[in-house]
């Protein structure tokens, strides 16, 4: 276990530079100026503050230079220093990335915990009024626009009904601590992660309910039958357990999209994390800020590829993490 963790960290190392190197050029492509846009922000657009501003943040050195300050930046876990925001990458990342983590990790338990008991529920009930009642509200959820259903979500609970606060992400002013502080963030948090965790509900459910029929069919789920095994039990023990595999990879592949649902959802229930401030940052060209938050999503989303894979040694004895 050990030598595979190791293995696994040591690639991920090599693909988390690759991507820091990509994205660097990726960025740089794209036409605008951020002096130009700093100078505009500041009311004075002269060549003499133009070139100044240039000079301060290092945009007036080669490519490459600046390629090589950033990588090594990284490697030391300094990703720079925001031009709008007037302070280090690092320290505005860290402020956000626990609110990210809070949502995205919320969406991501609800929509697995749902998505599994839906899609056992469907594939135990195939064929009738249940199985078609689950199916079409997944297909509903899964093909009505993320943005759209936070939208009206938020109409709809927050504005229309009252029951729960529509934006933020805790009451502003209150100075609530302790339970009542959490309390009140929970509250605030039911919205966005409810309409981000609905989504890949609707993934998992439908991936649940086929591996369920497909496994169900297998042979030693018919022996399991022949024994005159209580039908739950079959379900549980026999028929979830192996349908688990193909659901985890897809949540291991998913994690890097829950991230990406996370700026829409972040964006229009205002939630403070590092989704809303990728999106702000790409509005005010802030090179570093992309980059950062780009670094940080690459490894979150590696690191759940690597829980994925030993996820897999807990769920199916007979694979092999090791090997």
């Amino acid at each position: 276990m050990f030598r595979f963790i190791a293995g696994r960290l040591f690639k991920s190392v090599i693909i988390l530079f690759a991507i820091l190197v990509l994205n660097f050029f990726l960025i740089h492509a794209a036409p605008g100026d951020p002096a130009a846009i700093m100078a505009g922000e500041a009311g004075a657009a002269d060549e003499k503050f133009l070139t100044d501003l240039r000079e301060q943040f290092g945009l007036d050195k080669p490519l490459m230079v600046q390629l090589g300050t950033y990588v090594w930046g990284a490697m030391h876990l300094d990703l720079g220093f925001s031009y709008r925001q007037q302070m280090p990458v690092s320290e505005l990342i860290w402020s956000r990335l626990p609110a990210t983590l809070l949502l995205t990790l919320s969406a991501f338990s609800l929509s697995i915990v749902l998505g599994v008991l839906a899609g056992v529920k469907a594939s135990a009930r195939q064929g009738t009024w249940v199985d078609t009642i689950i199916s079409t509200v997944a297909l509903l959820f899964y093909a009505t626009p993320l943005f759209w259903v936070a939208l009206m979500a938020s109409l709809l609970f927050s504005v229309g009904l009252g029951w729960l606060p529509g934006f933020g992400y805790e009451t502003i002013g209150a100075g609530y601590t302790g339970l009542r502080r959490a309390l009140d963030i929970g509250t605030h948090l039911i919205l966005p992660a409810s309409t981000l965790g609905l989504f890949f509900t609707a993934v998992y459910m439908r991936m649940t309910r086929a591996s369920m029929l497909e496994v169900s069919r297998l042979d030693f789920v018919k022996t399991a039958r022949a024994k005159g095994l209580a039908m739950k039990l079959i379900q549980r023990r026999h028929i979830l357990r192996n349908a688990l595999l193909p659901v985890i990879t897809l949540a291991g592949l998913q994690a890097g999209q829950v991230v990406g649902g996370a700026v829409l959802t972040e964006t229009v229930f205002a939630w403070p994390g590092i989704g809303r401030l990728m999106f702000e940052a790409i509005n005010q060209r802030d090179y570093n800020v992309i980059l950062g938050v780009f670094f940080v999503c690459a490894a979150m989303v590696l690191l759940f590829n690597l829980i994925t894979d030993i996820l897999y040694g807990l769920v199916d004895p007979r694979i092999s993490v090791i090997s």
